[in-house]
């Protein structure tokens, strides 16, 4: 049943599932015969993040990072805060960070600054979801699941006012629900 607070079904979970397992063998390749740590973005990648290890076939290990950019409800200024760090030390590890969306590209663009400093082996970004035309700051990202306009989307991890997340589907948020000047 679709929820009344979809506009339209951008990506449906049949199409998710597909694409996370094309994603989990194509990281299982590029990274065979090494452990890749995977660092989930919280909250909205948790989903994603979850579903994609299944299809790894690869030793990997999983940590955290949380972050809070200031902007209004439906933009990111790019001024960051981390709120919750990594417990495990990347130096000399091949670091995959997995992201639900992309949008300016401001926060993941400071997030992997941050990173870097910490001296890993290698580090990549594999994100479930690019708006390409929002973009500010080019990020390299190495897995992408799927490009979609520039709609806000909720479902799989993705939320409005955090609500929405469970939804096996990214779809359209209605835009009568989005506050005006948000």
């Amino acid at each position: 049943m679709l929820e009344p607070a979809v506009g339209e079904v951008l990506v449906s979970a049949d199409e998710l599932q597909r694409r996370v397992a094309e994603l989990g063998e194509e990281i299982s390749r590029d990274y065979a015969g090494r452990t890749l740590l995977l660092v989930g973005v919280l909250k909205g990648a948790v989903f994603f993040l979850s579903d994609l290890m299944r299809y790894i076939e690869i030793p990997v290990e999983v940590d955290f990072m949380a972050v809070a950019s200031y902007g209004s409800a439906t933009d990111s200024s790019g001024v960051v805060r981390i709120l919750k760090d990594l417990d495990i030390n990347i130096e000399g590890r091949d670091v995959l960070v997995v992201e639900d969306i992309i949008d300016s590209g401001l926060t993941l663009s400071y997030l992997m600054r941050n990173l870097e400093a910490r001296e890993p082996a290698s580090l990549e970004i594999c994100a479930l979801l690019t708006k390409p035309e929002r973009r500010e700051i080019e990020v390299p990202v190495r897995y992408v699941g799927f490009e979609i306009p520039n709609r806000f989307v909720i479902g799989y991890g993705l939320d409005f006012g955090e609500r929405y997340r469970n939804l096996p589907y990214v779809g359209v948020l209605d835009p009568s629900l989005i506050p005006e000047g948000a």
